[in-house]
């Protein structure tokens, strides 16, 4: 074999290796195109995420734990304020609503009676009616003796009457004044609080020397609290005074005619 065909056989060779080799590369563009594909699934995959609880570190089981005598002392009397002024309205609810039924109930029979005596009788036990209807009653009854008989007998009843009605009135008014009290100083004690705060925010400030944030921010977190909650216990409280003094109101109208037209009636003489 000479040299030249030597040289022939290697160059076969290598072209057909060569060519080899190009038919199993891909192209660019066939590579551009397989590249999505292969990172999709690595897109679509989610890392798996853990979420844990994070318990506030400012809130209401904070302020009592993190709290200082101070602290718990001003949140029970805004909790004994609130229990109280729950209480007065519920119970002053349920009188109201009892004396305005009963009213209803036995006016119209009082008065279809043959006499007052006959009357008391079919009024509720206990009810205001009939404890005005029995006051003025014991005093016609009663209109003697040297010195009552100095006033006349008009005067006398309208007297015990006027007396009788006081009572209802001041049964009434009852607790009321707990609501008053409550209303007019729970966002004064809720501001003590808020004082309390602050003061402990500027004693951390100036222990630790900086004021950063984790330093100022339960002290502050409490301030706005005692705040809300004097406002919660305070709202309610007025509310309800003005409503139930309202329904007073009318309670004690209907009980002021219900003793004038006894009293026109007493002394008209039809006992």
């Amino acid at each position: 074999m000479s040299l030249i065909s030597l040289l022939r056989a290697s160059f076969a060779a290598v072209l057909i290796t060569a060519t080899t080799l190009a038919a199993t590369l891909p192209t660019p563009a066939a590579a551009q195109a397989s590249a999505p594909t292969a990172a999709a699934p690595a897109a679509d995959a989610k890392p798996a995420v853990t979420e844990e609880a994070v318990e506030n570190p400012y809130g209401l089981k904070a302020l009592w734990t993190q709290g200082d005598a101070v602290a718990h002392g001003t949140l029970i009397i805004m909790v004994i304020m609130s229990m109280g002024s729950w209480y007065v309205i519920f119970t002053k609810l349920f009188e109201q609503n009892k004396m305005l039924k009963s009213a209803r109930a036995s006016s119209e029979a009082f008065w279809k009676s043959a006499s007052i005596k006959e009357g008391v009788k079919v009024l509720e036990e206990g009810s205001a009616s009939r404890f005005i209807a029995e006051q003025a009653l014991k005093a016609d009854d009663h209109h003697e003796g040297t010195m009552v008989e100095t006033i006349d007998r008009h005067t006398w009843v309208s007297m015990n009457i006027d007396r009788a009605v006081g009572s209802v009135q001041s049964r009434l008014q009852g607790g009321l004044a707990i609501l008053a009290t409550v209303g007019s100083t729970a966002p004064f004690v809720g501001l003590f609080g808020t004082v309390w705060g602050i003061y402990n925010a500027l004693v951390k400030i100036g222990i630790s020397g900086q004021a950063s944030i984790d330093k100022v921010a339960g002290p502050v977190g409490e301030a706005l609290i005692m705040t809300a909650i004097g406002l919660a216990v305070a709202v309610p409280a007025v509310m309800g005074y003005n409503w139930l003094i309202r329904r007073n109101k009318a309670i004690m109208d209907a009980t002021r005619a219900f003793a004038a037209d006894l009293h026109s009636v007493l002394i008209a003489g039809k006992r």
